[in-house]
């Protein structure tokens, strides 16, 4: 009997406090005028309003749990019903060890194995592709828990980097089965490691370990040195959901839903002209929530399930686009 993967539960956790950008305007101000300009610029092309901010002293893992409670809900299942956790975060707790061990004890997973994926906003479709392989090939195996989190905000000068406009903190998590019918339909993968210095965390790990002088060149937070080029996700994106049609075989107008990484509204608007998608089949929910990283795709996507915008028999596309640069996108079958 052939087994197949497919999503059974999603959940979210979304933190209470607001920093909107009235908030984001008047800190600038007391820097420079010009930077208030900034933040209106970048409200206009991304259609975030604001962010949201974690609770003082939680930590990646703290986020994650939350919105793992909210998927195993979803789908019915306890904890120790899991036979592995997949965690897609570039603000991990450590450096070592990885961060899904520790969502794992918080969560009292106490029969899964875990693993990191660290490839920013791409990790959470490369997990829902990770997790249908393994289901597929281990018959022992029946649930997999993926997360996406992310606190980039404890991570950045918030006093003083512009680039702050983006970082929303918050989680998001699927729970996949073992199925006889197909969940998952494919996958398309695309990096360009020329870019990998222009955004990151540069300081901290082997290429320059934490010191004195790092950390008071501010090396330990997270930096954008050079932008991407638009085309990076403009052409990119459409690129990989092309990509993956020809890979899962599904013309492109089959695509019910689709969830892009949530950082310029615009982006999605012209992506989705690009495809020959109306905007009907997009989701975005940078306005209420912000840019979230790892987090924003499982987040979207447990919004638009939640609100019945995804149903029963949808063919749902997941597009992530993260630094490095790291492109991954995945299709399923909604159960």
């Amino acid at each position: 009997m052939s087994r197949y993967a497919t999503i059974i539960g999603s959940g979210r956790y979304v933190p209470e406090f607001k920093h909107t950008n009235a908030m984001m305007k008047e800190e600038m101000a007391k820097i420079s005028p010009k930077l208030v300009d900034v933040v209106d610029k970048f409200e206009a092309s991304s259609n975030i309003q604001l962010r949201r901010r974690a609770p003082e002293g939680w930590a990646t893992s703290d986020l994650a749990v939350a919105a793992a409670k909210d998927a195993l809900a979803d789908a019915g299942i306890q904890p120790e019903d899991l036979d592995m956790i997949l965690l897609g975060t570039d603000s991990p707790d450590y450096i070592t060890p990885a961060t899904s061990v520790v969502v794992q004890h918080k969560l009292g997973a106490v029969n899964a194995g875990t693993f990191d994926i660290g490839c920013a906003c791409a990790s959470f479709p490369t997990g829902l592709v990770q997790a249908a392989g393994m289901l597929a090939t281990n018959p022992q195996m029946k649930y997999i828990l993926v997360v996406g989190a992310y606190l980039m905000s404890r991570l950045a000068d918030t006093s003083s980097d512009i680039m702050s406009f983006f970082y929303s903190d918050g989680a998001g998590a699927a729970v996949l089965t073992a199925s006889e019918n197909p969940g998952y339909f494919g996958s398309a993968f695309f990096a360009d490691g020329s870019y990998h210095k222009n955004w990151g965390i540069y300081a901290g790990g082997t290429f320059e370990p934490t010191s004195a002088e790092s950390v008071a060149a501010g090396r330990n937070l997270v930096k954008l040195v050079e932008p991407f080029p638009a085309e990076v996700n403009n052409d990119g994106w459409p690129a990989r959901v092309l990509d993956l049609s020809k890979n899962a075989n599904f013309e492109l107008d089959e695509i019910d839903m689709v969830i892009f990484t949530q950082v310029r509204y615009s982006s999605i608007e012209l992506v989705m002209g690009k495809l020959g998608l109306p905007m009907e089949k997009a989701h975005w929910v940078m306005d209420k929530w912000g840019y979230t990283g790892s987090a924003c795709l499982p987040m979207a996507f447990d919004d638009a399930r939640k609100l019945g915008k995804i149903k029963s028999g949808d063919l749902v596309v997941f597009v992530g686009s993260g630094v490095g640069y790291n492109q991954a996108a995945t299709a399923f079958r909604m159960p």
